[in-house]
């Protein structure tokens, strides 16, 4: 597994809200970890891997980002290049500020919340910022492309269409802030990059 160079995020704009403490005193159950926000491309392996590490967690949520946008019944905007930008970026800041204060609410009640989305580019630093909780954990699925047009052909679903492809989607990564974690996870399973992840947690951790 490679681990590729990362930077720390600067402090957010705002105060934080610490997550709570485990249960009773003197229980042997590790406390919740606050927020681990994974993030990567289409068929990076986000939601398999996100899922993987909520169940290795003792206390945890799964918090699904798509699951907001398929909410919308009515005058939903799948993303693609050729779609309406500006009603997209409505949609897309309200998705995220939706799951945003849902991993915040599930931190609040004594969870770690997984969060996996397609959060790139300046999107990614805003998106930490809408955290209150505290700590705050980033961990990006970072393959190779090719990597990826090979697993998007083996998997049942297609994530990619209107204009997408994995190499252009791959650009916009390669140009986030370098901020957390990041993982070349190719060649790799997900119960390996999940054991990766967990083998050095503070690794990722955003402050």
């Amino acid at each position: 597994m490679t681990a590729l160079p990362s930077a720390q995020s600067p402090p957010g704009s705002r105060p934080p809200a610490t997550a709570p403490e485990p249960g009773r005193p003197g229980s042997a159950e590790p406390a919740p970890v606050g927020v681990i926000l994974v993030t990567g491309i289409m068929a990076a392996g986000k939601s398999t891997v996100a899922q993987l590490l909520a169940e290795a967690l003792p206390r945890a949520a799964h918090v699904r980002g798509d699951v907001f946008r398929r909410m919308i019944v009515r005058g939903q905007i799948t993303p693609s290049p050729d779609a309406p930008q500006h009603a997209l970026r409505e949609q897309l800041e309200l998705r995220y500020r939706l799951s945003a204060r849902t991993a915040d609410e599930y931190a609040a009640a004594g969870f770690t919340a997984v969060v996996q989305d397609i959060v790139l580019g300046a999107d990614l630093p805003r998106y930490l910022e809408r955290l209150r909780t505290r700590p705050r954990h980033l961990v990006v699925l970072a393959p190779d492309p090719a990597v990826v047009a090979e697993r998007e052909r083996e998997r049942g679903k297609s994530g990619y269409g209107g204009g997408w492809t994995p190499e252009l989607l791959d650009r916009e990564l390669r140009a986030t802030p370098r901020l957390g974690r990041w993982l070349d996870t190719g060649g790799h399973t997900p119960a390996e990059t999940v054991q990766t992840i967990l083998a050095d947690l503070p690794a990722a951790r955003i402050d």
